[in-house]
Order: structure tokens, then C-alpha cells, then sequence
């Protein structure tokens, strides 16, 4: 059951304390250099002698640690003296305020996340932090879904690193004991003619596959329609990603979502069991409102996902619940709320 994370109380060790509030920044959308002050003093305080962090802090030294600041040595400084950090508790008063109101029944039905990213493509932290985090907010699973070659700006995946990570994960699920899954997948670009960016042997070799568009979004109507459907009719495409391409906030403004036949895509998308996202991202929305009740009258599956690129996106999941419990999405045609065992064998099929 997907939840929110419980708050800290004191006392908590420093490197608990500093992750919280990293994660709580991410979830913020807070600006990443002031997140990644906080994930690089974790590394720092998990690398040092605990009696020589508590003799610095006392000395008042621990800022000559490189990767310190002045923020992150004060939390580590309060943690070390058994209070739970001001920084911290003003930020989990701020997060008891829902990012949204609604969604909670849909949320905690769900049991795990079909998109997210870790600092292999172009998400910001490593693969154990992002499962760690999973497991934190009660997720049974997690799709690792990196980008695909094509997408150099996000440092996709050619066929021998996406090898390369297929073994980490199997080391991760070794270590796990069979308490958590994470899932093999990957966010596929869908290329200008509708083939995927990805060998067929590859796509084979995973547990789950999201196709993209993220190149030439404003294709004329007809190629474009042309395009996606013939991606969804791909046998090893599971889920069609954020399917308007379109941005309404955030850091890299706005952009008009592409034009395509969403009916002609959705009855492509219910006749071939491919779910459609409903991507949670803040400034993605998509698909907006009128298209999702288009691909509720097709007939299709659904998937809520975050399109985590940082633990603390993964709690995004909420406003693709809200918006999926105000449409009317029945709980049974979204496929995270299935269990582990039952997704894997639908993606198979």
C-alpha cells in the first residue's frame, strides 16, 4: 500500500535526518543544488568514524568536511545532540499539508510505481536510494524505467549499460529477500516511424516497457497518430508514457501538448492491452481531463505514475490520483494497484 511517510521524531541520526530533508525538499520541487547539498552530506556523514563526526560537531569543525555547509552542518550538529533538527521540523510541518486534497483511497490502493528514473539516465540519485524510498512510503515494487540511447540529454541507456543495470537490479532483489521487487524496465523513446528505441533481444529481457514520445512533438496530427499507434501495437509495449508531451508549470515553462487522433489512440492502446499513464508529474498533467475520460470510454487500462527523477518525486503519485478519482477511473483498470506477481504476468502476455 502506497502511503505517506511517516515524520521523524527525535532523536534521529544525522544521515536520517539529512535524507528526510532532501526528500522533503524534492517533494517541495525545491531547486536541485539546494537538494543536492543535503544527498552529498548523507555520503559525507555515512563515510566518517561517528566519534570523530561527534567530536567535530562539538569542536565546532564540522564545516571543514568537504561536501558541509553551514545548512547541513547544523543539522547534523542537532541530530548529534538528540534534537530533531529546526530545518527538519519546519519542513514535515510544512508536508502535513496534502500536495493535494483528494486521492487518498486511490493512493493507498496502489502498490507500486511503473515509472521512474534513477542517476543512470538522467534521474539525480542512485538506484538503492530510490528503492529505499519505495519502500519507506510502502510501495511492494518499483519499475526502474531509464531513458533509452536516442535520448543523449538524459543519458540513455545503450543496449550494454541497460545490461549492465539489468545485473544491478538482480543484485538488489537478491539483497531485498523478496520483501520489495524491483521491476526491470525502461522509458523507450517512441522514434519518427513508431519503432522503439531499443534492440528487440533487449525489450525482451524486461519486465515492463513504457513508450515515449520525446522528439518532434509537434509532428503533424496524421504522422504522429500513425506513429503512436504503431508503437502501441509493438508486443512488448506495455504503457504509453505522458501521452501529449505537453508542460502547463515549472522551471522549463510551457509547451502545447502534440496533435494526434486520441481516439484512433486509445482504441489502439484497449485493443493491444496497452495501458495508458497518468502521468503525476506537477507540470506534465497529462493526459488532461478530456482525454482521459476519452480513454476511460475506449476502454483502456490506466497507470498512475510519478515519473520519479528523485526519491522525493515519488510521492507525486497523489495528484494522478486525485485526478483519476475526480474522472471516475475505476480502481480495477489501473495496473498498480495490481500485485507484483499479477503486473509482471500482464506485461509478459
Amino acid at each position: 500500500m502506497v502511503a505517506a511517510i511517516a515524520p521523524l521524531t527525535a532523536p534521529v541520526p544525522p544521515a536520517d535526518a539529512l535524507r528526510r530533508i532532501a526528500f522533503l525538499l524534492e517533494r517541495s520541487r525545491a531547486g536541485s543544488y539546494r537538494v543536492e547539498a543535503f544527498r552529498r552530506a548523507v555520503g559525507v556523514v555515512r563515510g566518517i568514524d561517528p566519534d570523530e563526526l561527534a567530536s567535530r560537531a562539538e569542536a565546532g569543525t564540522l564545516q571543514d568536511l568537504q561536501g558541509i555547509g553551514k545548512s547541513t552542518a547544523g543539522v547534523i550538529a542537532e541530530a548529534l545532540g538528540g534534537d530533531l533538527p529546526a530545518y527538519l521540523e519546519s519542513l514535515q510541518d510544512k508536508a502535513a499539508e496534502p500536495l493535494v486534497e483528494g486521492g487518498e483511497q486511490l493512493r493507498s490502493a496502489l502498490r507500486g510505481d511503473c515509472h521512474t528514473h534513477s542517476d543512470w539516465s538522467d534521474g539525480g540519485s542512485p538506484i538503492d536510494e530510490m528503492v529505499l524510498t519505495a519502500v519507506e512510503l510502502g510501495h511492494d515494487y518499483l519499475v526502474l524505467t531509464d531513458h533509452s540511447p536516442r535520448l543523449t540529454v538524459a543519458n540513455g541507456l545503450s543496449a550494454d549499460r541497460l545490461a549492465r543495470q539489468l545485473g544491478v537490479i538482480d543484485k538488489v532483489n537478491a539483497s531485498l529477500g523478496g520483501q520489495f521487487h524491483l521491476l526491470k524496465g525502461i522509458e523507450v523513446d517512441i522514434l519518427d516511424d513508431g519503432s522503439l528505441d531499443q534492440s528487440e533481444e533487449m525489450l525482451g529481457r524486461l519486465d515492463l516497457v513504457v513508450a515515449s514520445v520525446h522528439s518532434k512533438l509537434r509532428m503533424n496530427a496524421g504522422p504522429m497518430t500513425r506513429r503512436m499507434v504503431a508503437a502501441v501495437q509493438h508486443p512488448r509495449v506495455n504503457v504509453l508514457g505522458h501521452c501529449t508531451g505537453r508542460l502547463v508549470t515549472g522551471s522549463r515553462g510551457t509547451r502545447p501538448q502534440s496533435e494526434f487522433d486520441p481516439r484512433a489512440v486509445f482504441e489502439a492502446c484497449a485493443e493491444n492491452d496497452v495501458a495508458v499513464e497518468i502521468n503525476s508529474r506537477p507540470e506534465r498533467c497529462d493526459p488532461p481531463d478530456e482525454l482521459v475520460a476519452l480513454a476511460l470510454e475506449a476502454g483502456c487500462l490506466f497507470s498512475i505514475d510519478s515519473d520519479a527523477h528523485a526519491p522525493g518525486q515519488l510521492d507525486f503519485k497523489v495528484l494522478g490520483c486525485e485526478r483519476a478519482e475526480r474522472l471516475g477511473v475505476p480502481e480495477e483498470r489501473i495496473i498498480n494497484t495490481w500485485h507484483a506477481d499479477r503486473l509482471v504476468e500482464w506485461a509478459a502476455s
